[in-house]
């Protein structure tokens, strides 16, 4: 009798202990892996502040869905050294930073390996503008695309050509895929002839002509245009797109297209995410 009662509760320890360590292990795999920390401003443009807002609703989903931290801040103070230390990724979604200590910060946090997406409006420059032209690290190096010169509208989907499907974020992408409705820019710089970019993604030329106007110059009718693109000297990705369509004309502001319906768009992000945070992209 005693001895069975000894082999019995010697088998149920063996089990808890398995048990236990096969909870423990799982719960190990469900820890966030990095941590993503997203600077905005939102405080002018309409457009801009929607999609802002639809961006942290949705990248707060994403992060719970692919076990990853993400947290949003309009305090840009919070860019500096001993804060960044804290996250594998940076995002700006509608602006960059204009004190100086930030951007030394920032700098800093990029050459020693930090990881940065940036959307839309967060690579404009425009001398004279309220976002000249005066940080030529981020928009002559980094970026490389230098100041803006014009762009589409009014916002308008696009049919997009995967140019490098060799690189981990557009791996396994299909060629052409059609954006959500963005305001595109041009730039004044070739990033063709910039042997450190990696253009992963432009306009295709099927999408011409793009816009609708009322200016005839708002309305393309040929040329290159990057919309997604990696800077090999640093682990950073730029999306052009983050520029929802809106209700100006009736003066309802109400928000028209949404930047996050895109379903291989959205990939494309996700995947641009896990690369930068050190994981496998999507397949």
């Amino acid at each position: 009798m005693n001895i069975k009662f000894y082999r019995l509760n010697y088998r149920l320890i063996v089990l808890l202990v398995l048990m236990l360590v096969s909870t423990s292990g799982f719960t190990q795999k469900l820890q966030p892996s990095f941590k993503v920390l997203a600077f905005y401003s939102a405080k002018k443009d309409a457009a801009h502040i929607s999609f802002v807002n639809e961006a942290n609703k949705w990248f707060t989903q994403v992060a719970a869905q692919n076990h990853f931290t993400y947290e949003a801040t309009n305090d840009w103070t919070k860019l500096n050294t001993k804060n960044l230390a804290k996250y594998k990724v940076v995002l700006f979604l509608d602006s960059r930073p204009e004190a100086k200590a930030q951007r030394e910060a920032f700098e800093a946090y990029m050459r020693n390996g930090g990881g940065w997406i940036g959307f839309h409006f967060s690579a404009f420059a425009l001398t004279p503008s309220d976002y000249p032209q005066n940080w030529d690290w981020y928009h002559n190096e980094f970026l490389g695309s230098g100041s803006y010169v014009s762009n589409t509208w009014r916002p308008t989907s696009a049919s997009i050509k995967v140019e490098d499907r060799n690189h981990p974020v557009t791996k396994g992408m299909p060629v052409l895929f059609r954006a959500t409705p963005n305001e595109w820019y041009r730039w004044e710089k070739d990033l063709r002839q910039n042997k450190d970019i990696r253009i992963l993604c432009s306009i295709d030329s099927c999408s011409f002509p793009l816009g609708t106007g009322p200016k005839p110059e708002e309305i393309w009718h040929s040329g290159y245009y990057p919309v997604v693109w990696t800077n090999t000297r640093y682990k950073m990705l730029y999306f052009n797109m983050g520029h929802n369509d809106m209700d100006y004309e009736h003066g309802t502001n109400e928000t028209l297209s949404h930047t996050f319906d895109g379903d291989v768009e959205n990939r494309l992000i996700i995947n641009g995410l896990l690369w930068l945070g050190g994981r496998r992209p999507l397949q």
